[in-house]
């Protein structure tokens, strides 16, 4: 590798020799200091030391441009936020979690630092993961044309986790501006890095990669950190091609303070990191070449434990989050429907299907928004739209720099659409998430860590996704073609959840998912993509509202509450129990986080009986959540037991007989709505 030699100890000026010992010496004291506030029980009970990681976070740091770039740093990089620009208090803050810390308001873990409004991203505990977010906004940056790169710094050790593998992939693909920093201590804890990967540079895995340049550099080292940073980023802006930089460290103390090194380390080992400290061979570098004398060292040391002092002072003053606040931004706002504010309409147009439904508001809203994109699995090739052809011709009319296919890697599509969603809050994303959501698992890992950003950094980041995902069986699908998996998704707080059933709730449902802030799972059941039973008229403009119910059909004897392929097998029945002088109510739940339990309740105390039916295995189904809500807040206005009728606890089979014992239908919802009047 041929780097010229920017920055030399002989050449550099002295102002800036100062600068770079100063905020070593300060992240160095606060590094040092950072175990005794959970000594005294102060905070900061995880620390994850960086000494002997000081040259290549010191040039980081340095690099890095607040203006145009965007850094996510990860655990261990407490002097690369320093020399990026944040103070010791607002370090001190972080690791003792007070509610005015800037990376999330002492809502995430100590060691996490982070200053959203300077593009230093609020990341999360999961090793490498923010690999994913960087290539996202390296999309986004080079969508806009506008200057600027994405840097990504993380432990070798995490190099080994499948979506950093996918995160390079597909910045290589892409050709995106990525800086992909590996701080390489040789230790994952306490895995040595030979049990990690078989090539000593772990960069080194990634040689075969077109369009991606690997940078090696001594990471123990300020000059030649600062000189291959500086390279990096240059070649990155010529080229707009990502980059690796493989700096070599040593890890000086324990991995973090809940490790002891010393169980693993022998006393050579111990006695040789000791001998490559940065900031002390730093510091010799200086005396030897004359540049400072050892009064003015002193001085700068002295000066900045002053300094760390009064940041103490201050932090420890600053007020705790407040308990109540735990409710706020836990999900974004949404966008409120003004002309549909309960999602109904009158309109009597020519019915259409679910699958057009789908089709033409993605394409209105295309053109409303130009800040609108889509990408997913086989969803823009040539005339095909997708396994089902909902995204049929987005392509021709939009074009491939908003309409584009993504790798076979589901954690890839969800975690660069928290990427791109970061460069600006007027974009809005689609996703298809899965070809199937049965395939949709790997993504789970993004989905969950996508779902708490907002809460995490405090309402200052909103990632805006919809990630549409084909849901349900009875189309002889079997495993991973016929599964729905609701009932794990609703668990999870800080995202939405809707399963619309007919054509116009469909449409008004993606307009209001992809035009509102935050993340929306966004289920459709194909079993009734091309169903006439499913079809229904829709005015060019609806808008359905989170949290808002349909009563499909009113009833005084007792309540179904349904949602997905199961809804028009009930409204068969009610209609059919019409004739048998049983009025029956029809409650399509349409969303099902937030759910409209105000029109729930008011029906069980209106009848007194209900049956709930899904889709979904009645063990552990939404169902079950359903049950309680009513038990707990109508328990005094049941005149029976809340009966649900789902899919027995087994996968689904793929031979229809098989199917057909698993999956709830006509014939089980009826016995069990019978017997229910009955009672």
């Amino acid at each position: 590798m041929s780097v010229e030699k920017k920055y030399h100890i002989k050449k550099t000026d002295k102002e800036t020799l100062e600068n770079w010992f100063r905020l070593m010496v300060l992240g160095r004291i606060l590094d040092d200091r950072a175990p005794n506030y959970l000594k005294q029980a102060i905070g900061w009970s995880y620390h994850a030391p960086f000494a002997g990681h000081d040259g290549i976070q010191l040039a980081i740091g340095q690099v890095f441009d607040k203006e145009h770039d965007h850094l996510f740093p990860y655990y261990r990089d407490m002097l690369t936020a320093i020399s990026a620009g944040l103070t010791a208090e607002e370090i001190i803050l972080n690791g003792i979690s007070k509610d005015t810390d800037v990376a999330g308001g002492g809502r995430h873990m100590s060691n996490h630092f982070a200053k959203p409004e300077w593009n230093i991203h609020n990341t999360s505990s999961c090793t490498g993961n923010h690999a994913l977010h960087a290539t996202g906004v390296g999309r986004a940056l080079k969508k806009y044309k506008v200057p600027g790169v994405a840097i990504s710094s993380k432990g070798e050790s995490s190099v080994s986790e499948g979506y950093v593998y996918e995160a390079i992939n597909g910045a290589s693909n892409e050709q995106l501006p990525v800086i992909f920093v590996f701080q390489d201590n040789g230790y994952g804890i306490s895995v040595p890095k030979k049990d990690q990967t078989a090539n000593r540079k772990v960069a080194d895995n990634f040689s075969g990669f077109k369009y991606l340049k690997i940078f090696h550099c001594n990471g123990k080292d300020v000059f030649d950190s600062m000189n291959t940073m500086a390279a990096a980023k240059e070649y990155v802006e010529k080229h707009e091609h990502p980059v690796i930089v493989q700096a070599n460290c040593v890890r000086i103390h324990s991995h973090s303070n809940s490790d002891r090194h010393e169980l693993y380390r022998d006393d050579y080992e111990l006695n040789y990191i000791n001998e490559y400290d940065p900031l002390a061979k730093y510091r010799r570098l200086l005396l030897r070449y004359e540049r400072f004398t050892e009064e003015e060292l002193k001085s700068i040391e002295e000066e900045a434990k002053e300094i760390v002092k009064k940041a103490h002072k201050a932090a420890m003053s600053a007020p705790d989050p407040d308990p109540s606040s735990i409710f706020d931004h836990v999900i974004a706002e949404p966008y409120v429907s003004e002309k549909y504010p309960d999602g109904l309409h009158n309109h009597e147009g020519e019915p259409k299907k679910l699958i057009e439904a789908l089709n033409e508001t993605l394409k209105a809203e295309f053109r409303h928004n130009p800040d609108t994109y889509i990408w997913g699995q086989d969803i823009a090739y040539k005339e095909k739209g997708g396994i089902f052809n909902v995204t049929k011709g987005m392509q021709q009319e939009f074009g491939k720099e908003r309409v584009f296919n993504a790798p076979i890697a589901e954690d890839f599509i969800v975690g660069t659409a928290n990427g791109m969603s970061r460069f600006n809050d007027k974009i809005r994303i689609v996703v298809e998430g899965a070809e199937f959501a049965d395939y949709f698992w790997p993504a789970m890992e993004q989905l969950l860590d996508t779902s708490h950003d907002f809460w995490r950094t405090n309402g200052k980041f909103s990632p805006n996704i919809t990630i549409r995902l084909a849901s349900g069986g009875y189309i002889g699908g079997g495993l991973y073609h016929s599964q729905t998996i609701e009932g794990t998704l609703t668990t999870l707080p800080g995202i939405r959840v809707v399963y619309p059933t007919y054509a116009d709730d469909a449409a008004g449902l993606l307009r209001t998912s992809i035009r509102s802030r935050g993340v929306t799972l966004f289920l459709e059941p194909k079993a009734l993509y091309n169903a006439p039973k499913a079809a229904a008229p829709i005015p060019d403009d609806f808008e359905v509202p989170f949290g808002k119910a349909r009563v499909r059909k009113e009833g005084s004897d007792v309540t179904v509450i349904t949602y997905g392929n199961t809804t028009p097998m009930c409204m068969e029945i009610a209609d059919h129990m019409t004739e048998k002088d049983v009025s029956t109510e029809v409650i399509d739940l349409r969303s099902l986080n937030p759910l409209d339990t105000e029109t729930i309740l008011n029906s069980v105390k209106k009848t007194g009986k209900v049956l709930i039916v899904h889709e979904d295995k009645v063990f552990g189904g939404f169902g079950g959540e359903l049950a309680a809500q009513i038990t707990e807040s109508a328990f005094e206005y049941l005149d029976g037991p809340v009966v649900r009728v789902g899919s027995t606890f087994t996968p689904v089979g793929f031979n229809r007989i098989l199917e057909k014992a698993i999956l709830p239908d006509v014939d089980r919802i009826q016995k069990a709505l019978d017997k229910i009047i009955q009672y």
